[in-house]
């Protein structure tokens, strides 16, 4: 497995790289050798550091982002997580080693509970511009917003992103 580590606005020290290399070398007992992992370290504010880890293998990825006080514990908090996507993901993960899956996790916390849904909504699909929709969204209180868009005629999901801003995703059928 090929690691790419990538520092923005964080001194990357070489003690953190080889703990990072050596700690995402073992996943290469669930990948063939054309798989990718990135890492990108950054800090967010004072005391703030986030740690994206995604995978590329075939035509398929896993990803986890986490953030703490503290990289070395973000190293802790993203590899399990990368762990329980691939153990319960398996049958769709199709580019998996075939000895993959055998004996002990690695971390034993990352056997992921199966998430389901526990309520159901309905809702009238209001066909309205995208100002309306940002001010609708408002009114509600929501972090998303559903709508048919009147300029496109497709349906749009309005988001607010971690960053404090919007995001919009048009929906083609």
């Amino acid at each position: 497995m090929r690691i790419e580590i990538i520092a923005r606005n964080y001194k990357l020290t070489d003690n953190l790289e080889e703990i990072i290399n050596k700690k995402m070398e073992k996943f290469s007992r669930y990948f063939e050798d054309d798989a990718n992992a990135k890492i990108f370290l950054k800090e967010t504010g004072k005391e703030r550091y986030v740690m994206e880890v995604t995978i590329f293998f075939g035509n398929n990825m896993v990803r986890s982002e986490v953030s703490s006080d503290n990289m070395y514990k973000n190293i802790d908090l993203a590899l399990p997580k990368i762990e329980g996507q691939i153990r319960k993901h398996r049958t769709k993960l199709g580019k998996l080693k075939k000895s993959a899956l055998e004996g002990e996790t690695m971390y034993p916390q990352a056997e992921q509970a199966k998430m389901e849904v526990i309520r159901t909504k309905s809702m009238a699909l209001k066909k309205i511009d995208l100002e309306e929709a940002v001010e609708d969204m408002e009114l509600v209180d929501h972090d998303f917003y559903i709508f048919l868009n009147n300029t496109t005629g497709k349906v749009n999901v309005l988001y607010k992103r971690k960053a404090g801003n919007l995001g919009c995703i048009e929906v083609d059928a």
